[in-house]
């Protein structure tokens, strides 16, 4: 986990757990979300359970009250429907039906049998306002003498009378209120029915009974649906039939769901816009009409409105409750801990002596007893440490004398890099070159040591001293030993771990030409092995490490520290500050066989990869 996530979880827990906060405000606080979390979570189950079961009886309530319309409207049509089979059958009418002009209808004098049998049947029902017979020859027989309504012919041209089955089944059209013509200034539901002729079977004329609209508003209106909801009829293209706006007959509905009503049979829904009405709906499979009832939301949820209120209350009694209690109980709780911090901080401030009343046997009153003991052997251990501090302050004034004799008898490093340039500059005068290179590298050596700061340098740097190393051991072992460097400019400004190398090419000299006759060869080297990380090798050709020896040094590597180390103590060293300062992935690996050489790999990381704050 980074940083930064981890002071994001800590401030989320303090916030959480109110670490900050006084013991009071954390009581009431707990104690008020142990009583309104609970109590909220109920109450929104509950609110919307009761408002599930609301809808679902609202829904079973209005299909009841549909099926009820809907047969009650089907049995008022059936009715018309079978006065229509009547003049069907009446032998006026099939003699009628035979002819097939309208000279022949003059001549056979069968139009007053024929007006006289639709008069009959008009004035037989009050609620048949109009009957017409129109043949294909367009002879009419029409009941009304009104002028100021449509006229039989024109509904010829009406797009409805297209669409009328030839099967002799009926079909119900409502036509609203016409701008040129008017009846009674209200919609006209027609029922429309082919007739075939006895001779051919084929359909000769179209009966249209023109019925009274207020029968079916009656009916409509008849319906109670709750207290403001309504009730609609609809045809099959979704046009009003029926609906408490007179205005919106024959119009097309205009509600989000109209497709999903007209295509199911039955079924209810609540409308996402406007007012949210809830709908329940049923198909007519006799008219093909669907009717629909209609309920605002807000009649549909006064009970759940309640129910909210009443949860509302009850959480802001009982949080007052809850409150009341809680307070009496902070302060049984609170009083006795703040009179332990005040004693606290007499203690804090040096003052020993006090001591705190013990009123209770709970775990305060434990706490409180404990606090008192506390004190008294604070107190019997502070007279103690005063003796023996004065007993310390007076070993350490010895030690400091002892330290300050010692530090007088050792020499100055200063004092011996400026002997060796003497030495230097002596061997020049007396033209002894080797010995002046010598002594310089020597110097050089030992000025880096004593000036350069810090725990890490570059590549190059470290190059630098190991080859003035070697040049030592190079005039001390001669034609023995020789050396080359293999370092990619890339590499030089790297960085490493300060006198990482320099021991590591010091026992290749001491363990590989010190125990050898033969001449040894030293290789550095550097090489990336991606692009986060590099490796520098070092390789000499002298008498590798046996393999008992090996183990026990790449056991040292892994398992052991500087201290702890039984074999080489410069190789564990480099090893643990490279993984100090750029991370356990980084460090020292050994290779060896006896009698071959040994290779020493350091792996480093490219660019800056020290650890925070090394």
């Amino acid at each position: 986990m980074s940083r930064k996530s981890r002071r994001a979880w800590t401030w989320f827990y303090r916030s959480l757990f109110l670490r900050d906060r006084p013991l009071t405000v954390k009581l009431l606080v707990y104690s008020a979300m142990l009583v309104v979390i609970p109590l909220v979570i109920v109450g929104l189950i509950s609110y919307q359970k009761s408002s599930e079961v609301l809808r679902e009886e609202a829904s079973l309530s209005n299909e009841q009250i549909i099926e009820q319309v809907k047969l009650h409207i089907e049995y008022y049509i059936r009715d018309f429907e079978i006065d229509s089979i009547r003049m069907q059958n009446h032998p006026s009418m099939q003699q009628f039906l035979r002819m097939t002009s309208e000279q022949e209808v003059r001549d056979s004098g069968i139009r007053e049998p024929m007006m006289q049998l639709l008069k009959d049947t008009a004035y037989s029902r009050s609620d048949i306002s109009r009957i017409m017979l129109i043949m294909e020859n367009q002879t009419v027989l029409d009941t009304s003498m009104d002028k100021n309504v449509t006229p039989a012919l024109q509904l010829i041209e009406e797009p409805w009378f297209a669409s009328v089955p030839s099967n002799s089944d009926i079909m119900l059209i409502i036509r609203p209120p016409s701008e040129r013509y008017e009846l009674e200034d209200v919609p006209v539901l027609s029922i429309v029915k082919r007739l075939v002729s006895p001779n051919t079977l084929e359909p000769v004329a179209t009966l249209i009974m023109e019925v009274n609209f207020k029968r079916i508003q009656e009916i409509a209106e008849r319906v109670t649906i709750g207290r403001t909801g309504y009730l609609s009829i609809l045809d099959p293209n979704g046009r009003y039939i029926y609906s408490p706006e007179y205005a919106d007959i024959g119009h097309l509905a205009a509600w989000d769901q109209l497709d999903y009503i007209l295509q199911q049979e039955s079924g209810s829904y609540q409308a996402l816009t406007g007012d949210k009405p809830f709908y329940t709906f049923s198909r007519s499979t006799y008219l093909n009409w669907r009717l629909v009832t209609t309920i605002p939301e807000h009649e549909l949820t006064h009970g759940t409105q309640y129910i909210r209120q009443t949860i509302w209350w009850t959480v802001a009694a009982t949080l007052v409750i809850a409150y009341l209690i809680g307070i009496g109980f902070a302060t049984s709780i609170v009083r006795p801990v703040r009179a332990l911090q005040y004693f606290m901080k007499r203690v804090k401030e040096g003052d020993f002596q006090a001591r705190v009343d013990i009123e209770s046997k709970d775990e305060i009153g434990q706490l409180t007893n404990d606090f008192n003991k506390m004190v008294e052997k604070l107190q019997i251990l502070l007279d103690e440490i005063y003796y023996s501090q004065l007993r310390e302050k007076d070993l350490q004034l010895r030690q400091k004398e002892t330290e300050l004799k010692v530090l007088q008898s050792q020499v100055n490093p200063h004092f011996l890099m400026n002997a060796l340039e003497t030495v230097r500059g002596m061997a020049l005068e007396k033209d002894m070159t080797d010995i002046s290179v010598l002594v310089a590298s020597l110097a050089r050596l030992l000025r880096y040591n004593l000036n350069h700061a810090g725990a890490t340098s570059s590549v190059q740097q470290e190059i630098h001293i190991c080859e003035m190393y070697l040049r030592i051991q190079q005039y001390r072992f001669e034609e023995k030993l020789s050396y080359e460097f293999q370092i990619p400019h890339w590499a030089e400004n790297q960085l490493i771990a300060k006198f990482a190398l320099q021991p590591l090419v010091e026992n290749c000299v001491i363990h590989g030409i010190e125990t050898s006759d033969r001449q040894v060869h030293i290789t550095i080297s550097a090489k990336k092995l991606d692009e986060q990380q590099f490796v520098i090798e070092i390789q000499d050709t002298g008498m590798g490490i046996p393999a008992e020896r090996l183990r026990a040094l790449q056991l040292d590597l892994l398992q052991k520290d500087m201290v702890a180390a039984v074999s080489q103590i410069g190789i564990v060293n480099v090893h643990r500050r490279i993984a100090y300062l750029f991370g356990e992935a980084y460090g020292l690996e050994l290779e060896s066989r006896a009698g071959t050489g040994t290779t020493v790999s350091l792996k480093l990381p490219i660019g800056l990869g020290l650890r925070e704050g090394a």
